[in-house]
């Protein structure tokens, strides 16, 4: 029996995509327009006999795939030698590559913060005697708090496409990003958590927030909200 899905199973349209897109075992750099157009159309019209209120999201790609999928139907015209014949897909795909990017960072993020909440040293009542009493550490930013910034700032990101990312062969580590963040913090003493993201690649983002994890849990810097909505701030600690 084939199970079925409901739209508040998925985070948004790219997402049911994607999951489509795996279940028909179809290579995402060579999307089967037609066959993934007619499954996600059929889907929508599932939700609609269950009297499930569909988004406008959903609607909206649905339009952006029957478009796509007109245009691969239509017989190729003949283009000037100094242009190039662009696949209609090849956006979709970027979307989809780069939203894929962004489900793997929240993935490992999450994975990173439940290992950390599995590590026990002593209950927190008795963390004090551990602490000399001239030491003021800020903790009111949790890496939950960082953790909902950060996806927010990333889907600003992609909303003002197209990301200017720069691809390096030189490995990113923890200790240079920690090297980096060091020599910005003496130049400007304070600058706001999403100034530490220059680069959104996969690589950079999460060896970037370790690293700012890593400087935090060593009292180098100090992570400040004054309010829900305020800004993040990262500073040098005083004891730093």
């Amino acid at each position: 029996m084939e199970m079925e899905f409901k739209i508040n199973d998925f985070e948004g349209p790219l997402d049911l995509l994607l999951h489509l897109i795996k279940e028909s075992k179809m290579d995402i750099m060579n999307i089967e327009m037609e066959a993934i157009t007619s499954q996600y159309m059929n889907f929508l019209e599932q939700q609609e006999k269950m009297n499930l209120e569909v988004s406008s999201e959903y609607l909206v790609l649905a339009a952006e795939l029957l478009e796509i999928k007109s245009k691969l139907l239509l017989p190729n015209q003949k283009v000037e030698e100094d242009e190039e014949d662009v696949d209609p897909r090849e956006e979709l795909v970027e979307r989809l590559l780069e939203y894929q990017a962004y489900k793997d960072v929240t993935k490992l993020l999450q994975e990173k913060e439940q290992v950390r909440k599995e590590i026990h040293t002593k209950a927190p009542e008795n963390i004090r005697q551990y602490v000399e009493d001239n030491k003021e550490i800020h903790a009111n930013v949790t890496l939950d708090d960082l953790i909902g910034a950060f996806i927010k700032y990333y889907q600003r990101k992609q909303q003002n496409r197209p990301l200017q990312t720069k691809v390096t062969e030189n490995e990113i580590s923890v200790t240079s990003r920690c090297h980096d963040i060091r020599r910005l913090l003496k130049e400007k003493k304070k600058v706001s958590f999403f100034e530490l993201f220059p680069v959104i690649t996969k690589e950079y983002i999460v060896v970037t927030f370790l690293a700012i994890l890593e400087m935090a849990k060593n009292q180098e810097i100090n992570i400040i909200q004054n309010n829900s909505f305020d800004d993040i701030i990262c500073e040098v600690s005083s004891n730093a």
